[in-house]
């Protein structure tokens, strides 16, 4: 596992659920390698080992995992040590596909492999000899006139494919794809939604900040229990989890109190962190938040773990770094201005630097921690120079341990 990168970005469906996650794998040192059977070689071992080191359902949970593959790996045999029923092979629109490569894609597509077309933005004479393998057609809506987007959007649909609009960006962007009937969505406004000015904060997720504020600033049992006491659909998620994670109690836990002394602080504190990202209620504002949620829980266990690297033996340490990474999305969700949340919550200084201009040892680490989602190698390569107690193997071996964390609490709370 040395030496590897591993990167995600989520992709939703029609109605804002996750239903995939696109992974990018890289080797260090070889993203630019003169020496293109090392560089088949690495990715293919990266891939191999990526799925190995963990098990693909820790990887991806339940969503299936889009993986860039070149042409020289479909020609190998490693793509068949991955599972067909979790991967979706995504080759470039820009190459050419001579008869030899559609034929060993044809073959994969028999045997169950699903494939995407990236980065489309025409239907060349290319595109349509390799059309009749493909599954998926992803197209780069950032590259695209409104009326080139409906033009070719037009030419595809009389094809058996899905659409999936990719780099979408703007929410007015957004908005057109889904009229034009796209499938699944991917880019930086579901990653990490825009702040629309003016949304109000949802009621039940200001009183899960006021729990927080009582929780982090180490309040009585019994008024942190009182304000459970008037939401009862909290208290009944409370008790339902406890019970979930307790099994080998004598008896069912079937009190607040009882609830939260048997959780313990930091338990409740994180699983309150947790809760802002999901909500009852329905609509696409809050599916959207849902989608974050395994974005927000991935960034705090993932700063959680390399703060341990950084300072094994500061508890206090981890447990803020935690706070950032499950914090720093809370804007987006809340639709509340970031100083306003770490006014609410008091926040220590070095915690709001780090969310408010990714300044000090935990904003770099938010910083490396962003730029790894959205796989922009340079700049983690650079940060981690910067920081100097990390590896990009280390990265990547912590990133893995994290969405670990992650489907299992995903699992213990569906």
């Amino acid at each position: 596992m040395d030496n590897i990168f591993l990167g995600k970005q989520p992709i939703l469906d029609r109605n804002q659920n996750l239903v995939a996650f696109e992974l990018f794998f890289r080797a260090d040192g070889l993203t630019k390698s003169a020496h293109f059977e090392n560089d088949v070689a690495a990715t293919a071992n990266v891939i191999v080992n990526a799925y190995g080191h963990l098990g693909i359902q820790n990887v991806l949970g339940q969503q299936r995992g889009f993986i860039n593959i070149n042409k020289e790996l479909i020609k190998s045999d490693v793509i068949t040590l991955l599972p067909n029923k979790h991967v979706v092979l995504e080759i470039d629109s820009l190459d050419t596909f001579d008869d030899e490569f559609i034929a060993q894609c044809a073959e994969l597509k028999k045997a169950g492999y699903q494939f995407a077309l990236d980065g489309v933005v025409s239907l060349n004479d290319d595109i349509q000899r390799i059309l009749p393998v493909i599954n998926i057609v992803k197209i780069d809506v950032s590259k695209l006139t409104k009326e080139e987007l409906v033009n070719l959007v037009n030419q595809y649909k009389s094809r058996p494919v899905l659409l999936l609009a990719e780099k979408v960006e703007s929410h007015e962007l957004a908005n057109q794809c889904m009229g034009l009937g796209f499938e699944m969505f991917q880019g930086y406004f579901y990653a990490k939604p825009e702040n629309i000015s003016g949304k109000r904060a949802d009621p039940a997720k200001l009183s899960l900040l006021k729990l927080l504020t009582l929780v982090m600033g180490d309040s009585d049992i019994d008024e942190i229990d009182k304000e459970f006491k008037r939401q009862p659909g909290l208290s009944y998620n409370l008790m339902r989890m406890v019970n979930s994670v307790a099994c080998g109690l004598p008896q069912k836990v079937n009190s607040i109190k009882q609830s939260i002394m048997l959780l313990g602080r930091k338990q409740l504190q994180r699983w309150i962190q947790l809760l802002l990202y999901t909500t009852e209620n329905s609509g696409d504002k809050d599916n959207m938040a849902n989608a974050l949620l395994k974005t927000a829980a991935a960034r705090g266990k993932l700063m959680e773990l390399i703060a341990a690297v950084e300072r094994p033996s500061d508890k206090n340490h981890q447990e803020r770094a935690f706070m950032v990474g499950i914090l720093s999305l809370l804007d987006t969700v809340l639709g509340i201005d970031m100083q306003q949340i770490i006014d609410k919550l008091g926040i220590p200084d070095d915690m709001s630097e780090a969310l408010l201009k990714k300044e000090g040892r935990l904003g770099l680490e938010l910083k490396l921690i962003e730029a790894n989602e959205t796989g922009e190698v340079t700049v983690i390569q650079s940060l981690l120079r910067e920081l100097e107690f990390l590896s990009l193997g280390e990265l990547t071996n912590l990133e893995l341990e994290a969405l670990g964390w992650v489907n299992r609490i995903g699992e213990a709370n569906g």
